[in-house]
């Protein structure tokens, strides 16, 4: 095309690809099936790059896809319309650990995992843990606001930017606000960045508040005959005075999963943990801090409830080694589904104390329109992950209005019970025909507003969040 030639010739430096094999590499993340190609990747080096290419594409109204590491789940960085898929893998470095102010300044590319490694080696802790933190980069972080198990104690990605340094869709290069822990002035361009899903902009630096690291952690493993007694738990664990670093929920469907397609270790733990066929829930409880006295009596506390509650058995991980292998079962979970079945997976997020009623209402719908489910999640925060599986579904029902309308229910049920119908993976193109179940025409014209106050042309990740 065209355009290629012009936009190339902008950019000296090898930093353009049109083989076929990189495109398809581009065209699809973990996002179910879906494949869309871009014409063009880019690979910028450096942030004045990122402002040509954009101002560039805004002048001819070329589609721009930001991407990271392509783990995404819900077809964000998916360039639906072509164009240019623009590549944040070379901004890869920690900037600056700031152990004075517990702050860091780090490239958009960086793995989150070995941020969190970087800043413990200085005995520093960045909480924030997607199930994909060993690949996903920070800027698809920022894009989705991700959480992950320790969001129940410490908050999502939202919680600890201080700044971003973004490039606009038509070249300008700002800082959306301080290096500060408070801010108010105006109105707070980083939070609207946050969560925005590449459709605003292209984030380029973090600055991330950071916090001491804990000394110590203990995980207890709750096992529970029915989901109704595991989830009851949950709340009351709170009520009680306690605030766990994690509560993750398993039903047994989902162990069955691991066990049978999971790596070696991890199967001989989850064949442990299936042992009693009577067990259909497990609570995965992590308590930190660096009071161990004070812990111990947390999950004195915290057994009183499961017990009260009919758990069937509470053990302690004993080893790292054993807790690793627990996170690790947990954190596979959704490429296990992923990779041997045929599968949707929806985000939903309800009132904690809600989830027993929104877990019987999914195997409900489920039934009625033949479909098996996988749940499994954040119970702490009351964000379910439901994987849909297609089972003996014929085609025309699932790829058709009789499947859509069951997830429709899935939504209504969220929003009845004071939910969502995302908590952490984002809307980006799989969701966004449901939006009108939870929003309101009015936030609608809010958001677009927004969206064309930054992008005229309409060129940023575009066909997300929204239906056109």
């Amino acid at each position: 095309m065209d355009w290629i030639d012009k936009l190339k010739k902008t950019i000296s430096e090898d930093i353009w690809h049109t083989d076929s094999a990189l495109l398809e590499s581009f065209a699809s993340d973990q996002t179910e099936d879906l494949v869309y190609m871009p014409h063009l990747v880019a690979k910028p080096l450096n942030t004045e790059q990122i402002s040509l290419i954009l101002k560039f594409c805004t002048k001819h109204k070329i589609p721009v896809t930001p991407r990271g590491a392509g783990t995404g789940l819900s077809g964000g960085s998916l360039p639906t319309l072509g164009g240019v898929s623009l590549s944040l893998e070379n901004f890869n470095q920690v900037i600056e650990i700031d152990e004075d102010n517990l702050q860091a300044t780090v490239e958009a590319g960086v793995i989150n995992e070995t941020f969190q490694q970087a800043v413990k080696e200085k005995g520093l802790f960045y909480p924030p843990d997607p199930a994909s933190k060993g690949s996903c980069m920070l800027g698809g972080n920022i894009a989705h606001s991700s959480g992950g198990p320790k969001a129940l104690k410490y908050g999502t990605t939202r919680d600890y930017v201080l700044n971003l340094e973004v490039v606009l869709p038509t070249g300008e290069i700002i800082w959306t606000g301080a290096d500060t822990l408070k801010y108010s002035t105006g109105y707070n361009l980083t939070h609207l960045m946050i969560g925005s899903e590449g459709t605003l902009g292209v984030v380029t630096k973090i600055v991330f508040r950071l916090l001491p690291l804990p000394k110590h952690d203990l995980l207890l493993l709750a096992k529970f005959d029915t989901l109704e007694d595991a989830c009851k738990s949950v709340p009351q664990i709170f009520t009680k005075g306690i605030s766990p670093s994690a509560i993750e929920l398993m039903e047994r469907n989902a162990i069955e999963f691991v066990q049978k397609h999971g790596i070696e270790t991890n199967k001989a733990l989850a064949s442990q943990m299936l042992t009693d066929e009577a067990t259909k829930a497990y609570l995965l409880i992590e308590v930190d801090g660096n009071d161990l006295e004070a812990m111990m009596d947390d999950c004195a506390g915290i057994n009183e409830i499961l017990e009260n509650n009919n758990c069937s058995e509470a053990q302690f991980a004993d080893t790292a080694d054993q807790k690793e292998r627990l996170w690790s079962i947990r954190r596979s979970i959704g490429e296990m589904v992923k990779f041997h079945s045929i599968y949707k997976e929806e985000d939903t997020v309800v009132k904690r104390a809600n989830l027993p009623q929104l877990l019987h209402g999914v195997k409900s719908i489920g039934s009625r329109y033949g479909f098996e489910s996988v749940c499994y999640g954040h119970a702490g925060d009351g964000n379910l992950h439901i994987n849909i599986i297609k089972g003996e579904m014929i085609d025309v029902n699932w790829n058709g209005p009789h499947l859509e309308e069951g997830i429709r229910e899935i939504f209504r049920l969220c929003k009845k019970l004071g939910g969502t119908i995302s908590g952490e993976h984002g809307i980006g193109l799989v969701q966004k025909k449901y939006m009108n179940e939870v929003l309101d025409p009015i936030h609608f014209s809010l958001m677009k507003g927004i969206k064309n106050t930054f992008d005229p042309a309409g060129i940023m990740n575009p066909g997300k969040i929204w239906e056109e």
